[in-house]
């Protein structure tokens, strides 16, 4: 059985063409094949396609496979020219998309000599590289040159790489600025309260970082610390005080939304780094927040800071090291009240002893 086009011409001259479902039948007296009508579809250009598509899936319920793919394959040889990997990168472009990454570095890089929508598919493809197959910089040239398929990104070159990241690096602050305002529009997220903490991650090297493009620039005792890679010795959270490491800080809102992410030379200390967190996150129009640390974060100076403008804070504090003020607290008395089974409150006016606060006000 095959389709088969017929073609009728009209008095006026115009040609209509019908499609019809026949076979061929030898006639037994002369021995000539003729075709013999099975079925008309109609008109060529009036076709009922949806009836052609459930004649092909019922055939093809009898065939395996390899049979329904040559059966659908066009008559003569097939040649591949190309083979790329699409999922992985499609669904990662559709979320960066999705989330207003590639619009913030788009915005970034408007005001610069620079190639917009060129930078922004060349960082994508670093990250997707860093997400699907990790490698350097030099290895995601080859990736997408040869194993992957991405909109718009025929090749990259590893100049176009160091390119990209040290734009990334020089603009980081308002590109996360722009993604988590998309982020929090996009997903209505509560900023009322941010918990900040921070990690360590070391490196298995013979010695920390001395190249002198890593070296943070002098900077006197008083100034706050700068976000830098630089690697060096300091108290490791992962119990390897051998080894180089980097201190990471990161702000969430209360249902674990990240924020920012921040990178510090690894012999930073906490108390200095709320500072920074609390300077980068003052002008992105959070409105007024409550701070949430660890006692890592606490210090006299620290909690100052962190009021400034009309900031608020919760720290804890270990029992068997209060400083004065908890120990202020704890000998008031009151009830507590129980939040939960292992959470009991009570709630104490002190006074930090600031003369500046005069007993009242945000510090108390």
């Amino acid at each position: 059985m095959y389709l088969r086009q017929t073609r009728r011409k009209n008095r006026d001259g115009s040609v209509v063409e019908y499609v019809q479902l026949a076979h061929n039948q030898r006639n037994a007296a002369t021995g000539a094949s003729t075709a013999k009508v099975i079925h008309n579809f109609g008109r060529a250009d009036q076709i009922d396609r949806d009836a052609l598509g459930r004649l092909v899936s019922s055939i093809s319920r009898y065939l395996n496979q390899e049979q329904a793919v040559s059966a659908a394959a066009p008559t003569g040889e097939v040649e591949i020219l190309d083979s790329r990997r699409l999922g992985g990168a499609w669904t990662l472009d559709q979320l960066w998309s999705r989330l207003g990454i590639g619009a913030a570095i788009r915005a970034a890089a408007a005001g610069r000599r620079l190639d917009a929508d060129q930078v922004e598919r060349v960082l994508f493809t670093l990250v997707a590289q860093r997400a699907l197959e990790p490698g350097s910089k030099l290895a995601a040239t080859g990736w997408v040159a040869e194993r992957v398929a991405i909109e718009q990104v025929t090749g990259i070159s590893d100049d176009q790489a160091y390119r990209g990241m040290d734009f990334l690096l020089d603009t980081l602050g308002d590109i996360a600025e722009h993604v988590f305002s998309s982020v929090a529009h996009l997903l209505n997220l509560d900023v009322s309260i941010v918990f900040v903490d921070t990690t360590s991650t070391y490196w298995e090297t013979e010695g920390p970082d001395v190249l002198p493009e890593l070296q943070a620039d002098p900077i006197d005792d008083e100034a706050n610390p700068v976000e830098s890679g630089r690697r060096a010795f300091g108290h490791s959270k992962d119990h390897r005080t051998d080894l180089p490491q980097v201190v990471i800080a990161m702000a969430v809102t209360r249902d674990g939304v990240p924020v920012r992410c921040w990178t510090f030379p690894g012999n930073e200390q906490d108390q200095q780094i709320i500072r920074t967190i609390k300077d980068d996150l003052g002008s992105w129009n959070l409105r007024r927040l409550v701070w949430v640390a660890d006692r890592g974060f606490a210090s006299a100076g620290n909690r100052a800071y962190l009021t400034k403008g009309g900031g608020h804070y919760i720290h804890a504090e270990k029992l068997r090291h209060t400083n004065r003020e908890a120990a202020a607290a704890l000998a008031r008395p009151g009830r507590y009240k129980r939040l939960a089974d292992n959470l009991r409150v009570k709630e104490i006016h002190v006074n930090p002893g600031d003369p500046l606060a005069g007993g009242d006000g945000a510090r108390a």
